[in-house]
C-alpha cells in the first residue's frame, strides 16, 4: 500500500463522511453523518485540527483517521477524547494500532498547551460488540472504565400521557434561553460521570449545528427559574441510509432544585409527542448504565429500549 498521513483539512469532509458510514455499517451501528456534518466540527472550540488530528490516504481513499478534542476543566484531570477508525477493506494491516498511538504521542502537547501540571488521561471507545476494537485497547494498556446503552423509542406504539408538575411550566425553546439552558446543562451534569462544564463558546458552536432542532428541544420553568432543558438534533444522513427518520434527545437535565419532581418524564412525554407529529419514526438517546440519577429506568418508563452497548476505555498518559 501507498499510503500517507497528515492532519485533517476541511476539504476531507466528503471523504471522512465515506469512511465514517463504511466504519458504521461494517461495525453495526447507525451513527450515520454526512459530509456537512462533519464539516461542521472543524469549528469545534475544542478542536485543533491542525495538531489533534490525522487522516490515513491510500491514493483518494481515507482509510482511517483519528481525532482529539480537549476539555475547558481539568480537575482533578484532563480527559482528553480520542475518536478514530479504520475502513473495514483496510483492516487487519496494523492502521488502528498505528492510529491509537499517535493519538497518545498527539494528547500530550495539546494538554500541556491547556492544563499543565494536571494528570492526563486519553478517552476512547466501542461497540461492545467489536471485538477487535476490545482487543486493541486492551492491547495497549487501556481498562474499560464505563458501560453506555444506546436506547430506541418507537414512536408508532402508544405514548405516555404528558403531565408536568403543579407550578412548573414547559416551554418551547427560543434563542434567548440559551443562556438558561446551558445553565441547567452544566449544573445538571456536574455529578455525571466524565462530564465536564460546557463553555459558552462550545455551547454556542451546538446550537449553530445544522442537526440542532429548537422546536424540538423545551425547557422546564418554575417562575422564572429555569429547572430542567430537553435538546434535540436530527441527522438526515441516519434516514437516508437507514428509511427511518430519527430525532435524536442529545441532552436532558434537571437542576438538583427539580429533581425527583417527574419534570425530566414530562419534558420527555412532550417532546416524543411532538416528533410524532412531526412526523418521526423513532427516537434515541444515549445513557450510563450506571447513572446515579436512575436515568436508564426513566427512559425505559416511557418506553425506551436498550438497543447497543458502548464501551468507555481510558488510559492515564501523564
Amino acid at each position: 500500500m501507498d499510503l500517507h498521513t497528515r492532519p485533517m483539512v476541511p476539504d476531507d469532509a466528503e471523504a471522512w463522511a465515506a469512511l465514517w458510514n463504511a466504519i458504521e455499517d461494517a461495525d453495526g451501528g447507525e451513527d450515520y453523518a454526512s459530509e456537512n456534518d462533519l464539516l461542521e466540527e472543524f469549528s469545534n472550540p475544542d478542536q485543533d485540527f491542525e495538531r489533534g488530528s490525522i487522516a490515513i490516504y491510500d491514493g483518494a481513499i481515507m482509510a482511517g483517521y483519528g481525532t482529539l478534542t480537549t476539555r475547558g476543566t481539568a480537575d482533578p484531570e484532563h480527559v482528553m477524547r480520542y475518536a478514530g477508525g479504520v475502513h473495514p477493506a483496510y483492516r487487519g494491516r496494523g492502521l488502528g494500532t498505528e492510529l491509537l498511538a499517535w493519538s497518545e504521542q498527539a494528547a500530550v502537547p495539546l494538554h500541556e498547551d491547556r492544563h499543565p501540571g494536571r494528570r492526563l488521561v486519553l478517552s476512547s471507545g466501542c461497540l461492545s460488540r467489536n471485538a477487535g476494537a476490545v482487543a486493541l485497547y486492551e492491547s495497549r494498556g487501556y481498562h474499560a472504565a464505563r458501560w453506555f446503552q444506546a436506547m430506541l423509542r418507537d414512536l408508532s406504539a402508544p405514548l405516555p400521557e404528558i403531565s408536568v408538575p403543579a407550578g412548573i411550566r414547559i416551554v418551547g425553546f427560543t434563542p434567548d434561553m440559551a443562556e438558561h439552558a446551558l445553565l441547567v446543562r452544566n449544573e445538571s451534569f456536574r455529578d455525571h460521570w466524565g462530564s465536564t462544564d460546557t463553555s459558552a463558546q462550545a455551547w454556542a458552536h451546538t446550537l449553530a449545528s445544522a442537526a440542532f432542532r429548537p422546536e424540538l428541544s423545551f425547557l422546564a420553568y418554575e417562575g422564572s427559574e429555569p429547572l430542567g432543558v430537553l435538546i434535540s438534533q436530527e441527522y438526515p444522513a441516519h434516514q437516508a441510509r437507514t428509511g427511518r427518520r430519527e430525532l435524536y434527545v442529545a441532552i436532558v437535565g434537571t437542576r438538583s432544585a427539580g429533581r425527583k419532581r417527574g419534570i425530566a418524564t414530562a419534558l420527555l412525554a412532550t417532546v416524543l409527542s411532538a416528533a410524532r407529529a412531526d412526523g418521526y419514526d423513532q427516537a434515541s438517546l444515549g445513557v450510563d448504565s450506571d447513572s446515579l440519577t436512575g436515568a436508564v429506568r426513566l427512559y425505559e418508563q416511557v418506553g425506551f429500549a436498550i438497543h447497543l452497548t458502548w464501551i468507555s476505555y481510558r488510559k492515564q498518559l501523564r
